[in-house]
């Protein structure tokens, strides 16, 4: 009964060491290469502060996903993959403002798994 307990505890503690995988809002500032440079945000909406620039590299087989935000919804939607990952023109040319995405690393926050890069949406004007 005890060998059980003990069994089962420590599959519990490797697989809960699998699910700490962490997600960052954040604005990429630059990618060279396998390096993605981005300022973490704090906070939401208008206030949010970036704050101190970190790199890290990518995993080899590192998603590059582009998200819009719907406003009616509230939610935000994946538009898809996309094309090139990393090599996509969108990286080439990052401008002062950075390019807001969300950052998701591996359990050890040493590499970067996925980036879901948010689309900004531009207010229509009335004609």
């Amino acid at each position: 009964m005890l060998r059980k307990v003990i069994g089962a505890s420590l599959v519990l503690v490797l697989f809960v060491g699998v699910a700490f995988a962490e997600e960052i809002r954040g604005v990429i500032t630059k990618v060279d290469g396998n390096k993605v440079t981005f300022a973490p945000l704090e906070g939401k909406g208008k206030d949010a502060k970036k704050g101190d620039e970190k790199t890290l590299s990518v995993a080899d087989n590192v998603k590059v996903i582009e998200t819009k935000f719907n406003r009616e919804e509230k939610k935000v939607e994946v538009v898809g993959n996309l094309e090139g990952g990393l090599k996509h023109k969108m990286f080439d040319k990052i401008g002062e403002k950075g390019l807001r995405a969300t950052i998701v690393t591996d359990s050890d926050n040493k590499k970067i798994t996925e980036i879901r890069v948010t689309k900004r949406m531009r207010k229509k004007k009335d004609q």
